[in-house]
């Protein structure tokens, strides 16, 4: 079977983290390129400063990997899935969920495949503790996402400008965890959002939600100023007394505080193995619901105010 010639778009940290090394550790895929403002690219890959210069001048592309900043994301994955590119899109998939339906159509109209993807999904215990949870019914779950943004996200702007998601960049990954292990739907029935008096997205939030596969509570705690250690833990408990914990970014699973072993791929190996399935069936995979949990948020939230932020 032929190799999926890639290019990456966007060439900070996460591509260079994450997707490089998982390219090439997959025999399906060969690195042809990059698109970077910066000229980033490993050593001896051709580097281009837009879509349209890799589409005018560079080699031959069948598939693109789209990691820049969301809001700029829908115009790239446009261009790109109208030139017949199979696309792969870092989460969020874009700033509005309109943005990603008109994606939606544009890949089925030129029979390429979309992925979006979110890569906490991949980890082998967030798959286990989902084939766990299939068909129970849930008393409650509490997910508290807690990390310093100093840490995570230094000197790093666009993250604080309208849909950059403030601390829902990192809530969004609990988020895509917890519709991807419960039994049902989540609905958004009242937020709390903080807003530094000097930002325009939220350091943290404070979510409630039910679902008919639900009898208790359901909430979500997301800060940005957390000093020490992360905390990034779902706690479900089910009506049958069985509780599972997914802890240190649902990379650990436990069943009543025993250690599940969970063997797989990996978050990143595990995406680029399933984008492969994707390519040689023609299909895609789009998973909004990370995305509208967090859209809801922002339209039931209460703003609060609180000191302002600076770097």
């Amino acid at each position: 079977m032929d190799r999926i010639r890639i290019a990456i778009v966007g060439y900070g940290k996460i591509a260079q983290d994450q997707h490089v090394p998982s390219i090439a550790a997959n025999h399906r895929f060969e690195l042809v390129a990059t698109v970077s403002r910066s000229s980033g690219a490993p050593g001896g890959i051709p580097c281009f400063g837009s879509v349209e210069d890799l589409l005018a001048s560079g080699p031959k592309v069948d598939a693109v990997a789209i990691c820049t900043p969301p809001s700029v994301r829908y115009e790239i994955a446009r261009v790109c899935l109208e030139a017949g590119l199979h696309s792969l899109l870092e989460k969020p998939p874009g700033v509005t969920l309109g943005e990603c339906e008109e994606l939606v159509r544009i890949a089925g109209e030129r029979r390429v495949s979309l992925f979006t993807t979110w890569h906490a999904q991949y980890n082998p215990a967030v798959e286990a503790a989902a084939e766990r949870l299939k068909g129970e019914r849930i008393d409650t779950m509490r997910i508290v996402w807690r990390e310093d943004v100093r840490k995570w996200h230094p000197g790093q702007q666009w993250i604080w400008a309208p849909g950059g998601f403030g601390v829902f960049d990192p809530g969004i990954n609990a988020l895509s965890i917890a519709s991807r292990i419960f039994p049902g739907a989540l609905i958004v029935r009242g937020a709390e959002l903080l807003f530094p008096s000097n930002r325009e997205t939220p350091i943290a939030a404070r979510l409630a939600m039910v679902s008919p596969a639900a009898t208790g509570a359901i909430e979500a705690e997301f800060d940005w100023r957390h000093s020490g250690g992360e905390a990034w833990d779902i706690e479900v408990r089910t009506a049958a007394g069985e509780t599972l914990t997914l802890s240190e970014g649902g990379s650990r699973l436990a069943v009543n505080g025993e250690q599940v072993a969970a063997p797989g791929h990996g978050e990143y190996p595990g995406i680029y193995a399933h984008f492969a399935e994707l390519v040689d069936g023609g299909t895609s995979h789009v998973d909004l619901a990370p995305l509208r949990i967090s859209a809801d948020a922002f339209l039931l939230g209460k703003r609060v105010q609180v000191e302002p932020f600076e770097d």
